[in-house]
């Protein structure tokens, strides 16, 4: 590959860029331009599932809320991995491998897991 040619595909990316960031400027100009602006004081306050806001905008809120939603997303991933995984122990030639990897994976998650129970993370008080 010449250098010329080499180049010439971070210029064709550098233009997708150009191309796409000039995409979003004009939508929001567009949107800005077009759109009603009537604000008053019921449109600017917080909006709540329907519901005044009520107090402060500071609340708490205990740990083990977000330990909780750390625990879905890491099984969530886990999901997301294990489908392609189905996919391809069928294959031929990938059997063995792709289980050992698979056993492997559900190792580590088991582990965590069992980490997560014996600290006590996963009881609900």
């Amino acid at each position: 590959m010449t250098a010329h040619g080499y180049f010439s595909t971070y210029a064709l990316v550098g233009l997708v860029l150009l191309v796409g960031g000039g995409f979003v400027s004009v939508a929001f100009a567009a949107n800005r331009l077009l759109r009603p602006h009537a604000p008053n004081v019921e449109k600017l306050m917080t909006y709540e599932c329907g519901v005044d806001p009520v107090g402060e905008g500071w609340a708490q809120t205990h740990i083990r809320y977000y330990i909780y939603a750390y625990l879905y997303v890491i099984f969530a991933v886990d999901a997301i991995f294990l489908f392609p995984w189905a996919t391809v122990f069928a294959d031929p030639g990938f059997g063995t491998t792709t289980l050992v990897e698979m056993f492997v994976f559900v190792g580590f998650l088991a582990v965590g897991l069992l980490y997560a129970w014996r600290k006590g993370v996963l009881t609900w008080t």
